[in-house]
C-alpha cells in the first residue's frame, strides 16, 4: 500500500523538515516487506483564502479511487502505536493500494473530508502546529514499520 501525506502549507528548510525526511527515509527502508511504501508528501496552499472547504478540494485532487483516508483531527481517536500499525498492516494485506494521511490548516479539516475519512486519529486533546503533526505522523509511520519488523525501537 502506497502511503501519501497530504498537508496544508509548505515546509521550507527547517529542523522539522529534516526530522520528517529522516523518519520517512527510515520508514521507506523498513516497510517494503510488509506491503507498505511511501508514495509522496503533497503540500497544498490555498492562495485564495477559502479556508477548510477550499483546502479540502485541493487535498482530495490527489486522492486515488478506493484508497483509505486517515484524517488527523483533534476529535479523532487516540490510537496506540501498535493499533496504528495494525490498521496499516491490515489494509495492505486486504489489497488496498493507497492510503492518504491528511493534515489540515490552522482551521482544521472540512467536515466533508472528515466524513470521507476511514480513520480519524488524534495526537491527544492538545492542538499541535501542523509542522509538528507532520513530524509526529512521520515518526509513527517509522514506528509502525519497526513494530511490524519486530525491531526493538518500539518499547512497551
Amino acid at each position: 500500500m502506497k502511503i501519501s501525506i497530504s498537508a496544508v502549507g509548505r515546509l521550507r528548510n527547517s529542523p522539522e523538515k529534516e526530522l520528517i525526511d529522516d523518519y520517512l527515509s527510515r520508514f521507506s527502508k523498513l516497510s517494503k516487506p510488509f506491503g507498505l511504501s511511501l508514495n509522496s508528501v503533497i503540500e497544498i496552499e490555498d492562495k485564495k483564502g477559502g479556508g477548510p472547504i477550499s483546502e479540502a478540494k485541493l487535498l482530495t485532487k490527489n486522492f486515488q479511487k478506493n484508497s483509505k483516508i486517515i484524517a488527523l483531527d483533534e476529535g479523532g481517536e487516540a490510537l496506540s502505536s501498535k493499533e496504528f500499525a495494525k490498521y496499516l498492516s491490515n489494509w495492505a494485506a486486504d489489497g488496498i493500494g493507497y492510503c492518504h494521511i491528511v493534515i489540515g490548516g490552522p482551521d482544521g479539516l472540512d467536515k466533508s473530508l472528515l466524513e470521507k475519512s476511514d480513520l480519524k486519529i488524534s495526537f491527544g486533546k492538545m492542538v499541535w502546529p501542523h509542522m509538528l503533526a507532520r513530524v509526529m505522523i512521520a515518526e509513527q509511520l517509522y514506528r509502525s514499520a519497526t513494530i511490524l519488523a519486530g525491531n526493538p525501537y518500539h518499547r512497551e
